[in-house]
């Protein structure tokens, strides 16, 4: 079931690109003509966003269908079928762009994201992302986060409490800030705060913070903040997280690893669709 969210973004890129009629395919094919398209990996990747792309294919075409060789997650080598499409060639024709713009681009997060988390294999800790999502595109983007392997973090700022420096420096300090966020907000809520020295990290601790985040830190500040911490509060660390770094990141104990690179470091993969008549 595609989200009404997405139904909107689908609507705005066939909108932006079609504009009052796709000049070029409405001059040159029949609207009675039936054509079949062949989705194909270019490179090695890691899939996402089938259902996307086969939603745009039907918001041209109700009939059109896609029929794909593999299911999101699915790693394929170079000229691999991911999908088969048929419907009306008008609609394959207009649609293409578009629906390989949805394709390459979750795809191309879906593989990067696995690169990564093939480098926390064995530890206990777990990767997430963050809001450095491209506008419009974040619970997409998120989704094809999942598919490469690793978790989301907080949705956008409705459905977690993130207590960073600037909230800090408004309400006078860490005490105070955790103490009015306890004050309005259910006891089921987690509170997370973010934290850049070991006396901040003893702070948070002092104040009952279900979650802090080490921003920054070297590795030995951490490994003295997971020492300080211990099983009072889950660890996450974040900012400055470098493939070179993470494997001894996640050595250090911590529980997460929040990495904005994730989604917005990533390259649009390698997909073409073929074209015939039926």
């Amino acid at each position: 079931m595609i989200a009404k969210q997405i139904e909107r973004l689908v609507d705005l890129a066939l909108e932006e690109d079609i504009g009052p009629g796709d000049i070029t395919t409405n001059h040159l094919v029949p609207a009675d003509q039936e054509g079949r398209g062949h989705i194909l990996a270019r490179q090695p990747l890691t899939v996402a966003g089938l259902e996307v792309a086969q939603y745009v294919f039907q918001r041209l075409d109700a009939g059109a269908r896609l029929n794909a060789h593999c299911a999101d997650g699915a790693s394929l080598e170079p000229d691999a079928i991911i999908a088969e499409v048929t419907g009306r060639m008008r609609a394959l024709l207009t649609a293409e762009r578009t629906a390989l713009n949805f394709l390459q681009r979750l795809s191309g997060i879906a593989t990067h994201v696995m690169s990564y988390t093939e480098l926390v294999k064995g530890h206990r800790v777990k990767l997430v992302d963050t809001r450095k999502t491209t506008p419009g595109w974040r619970l997409l983007e998120k989704y094809a986060v999942r598919v490469g392997g690793a978790h989301n973090h907080r949705t956008g700022l409705f459905d977690g409490v993130l207590i960073k420096d600037n909230h800090i420096a408004a309400c006078g300090g860490i005490s105070e800030a955790v103490a009015r966020i306890r004050q309005r907000t259910s006891h089921l809520v987690r509170i997370e705060i973010e934290v850049s020295t070991l006396e901040e990290v003893s702070e948070a601790t002092a104040a009952g913070a279900d979650v802090i985040m080490l921003d920054n830190m070297s590795v030995k500040q951490i490994q003295d903040a997971v020492a300080m911490i211990g099983d009072i509060a889950l660890i996450e660390v974040s900012g400055g997280i470098t493939r070179e770094r993470l494997a001894r990141l996640a050595e250090t104990g911590v529980n997460l690893i929040s990495v904005g690179g994730l989604t917005h470091a990533a390259i649009s993969v390698d997909i073409s669709m073929d074209i015939e008549s039926l």
